[in-house]
């Protein structure tokens, strides 16, 4: 499920959309620095430069602040790839994982998400639904190889998109070891191997 958005946000718009991206970058400044138990209103408003009445009334909590900037990640993510070969589409998907995990702030700003998901449940939701959304744009690569023959009718497109990016995330959440080249060729060898020993399709074996 590639996720990489640039390196600093462009969120066109009048004042409106100026101040919700003032926003949500001092959101991920306090992420990134602090965690989820250092998102302040005030602090966020402050660093913003916008009033603490308006991070109030817009936004409220600091749950509302990181779904709306899961929400604003979503929007900016690059696209799926879908160029007709399926090696090749989950290819530039794990190639992109690896380069936002090893990004210097994005990296970071995923691992302070992924650990505030597993104590906060507003944060969990828009994390899930954030990657849902994420899985549901790249499965359409999987999609276009089950239409065009090369792999069973029966294939589950989800579960190969998140069987692609599970080792990479496991590995960056669990290891000091920096993500390399060579694990996305790992991971797209294992993904397309499971495809064709038919481990995603739902029909009888």
């Amino acid at each position: 499920m590639a996720v990489m958005v640039g390196e600093a946000l462009s969120r066109p718009g009048g004042r409106t959309a100026a101040v919700r991206s003032a926003v949500l970058t001092a959101t991920e400044d306090a992420l990134i620095y602090r965690g989820f138990a250092g998102i302040d209103l005030p602090e966020v408003a402050e660093a913003a430069g916008v009033g603490k009445t308006t991070v109030y009334r817009r936004w409220g909590s600091p749950q509302a602040l990181v779904a709306d900037l899961l929400t604003d990640m979503a929007t900016q993510s690059v696209s799926a790839s879908d160029t007709g070969d399926l090696r090749t589409d989950l290819h530039a998907n794990a190639a992109l994982v690896v380069r936002t995990l090893r990004h210097r702030r994005q990296g970071p700003l995923f691992s302070a998400l992924i650990a505030a998901s597993t104590h906060d449940d507003g944060t969990k939701h828009a994390l899930a639904t954030f990657y849902d959304r994420r899985v549901d744009e790249w499965s359409t690569c999987v999609t276009s190889a089950i239409n065009r023959g090369d792999i069973p009718r029966d294939t589950d497109c989800g579960a190969v998109i998140r069987h692609l990016s599970a080792p990479l995330y496991y590995q960056f959440l669990t290891t000091t070891c920096p993500l390399a080249d060579r694990d996305v060729e790992r991971t797209v060898n294992s993904t397309m191997a499971s495809v064709a020993a038919e481990v995603f399709s739902s029909g009888p074996r």
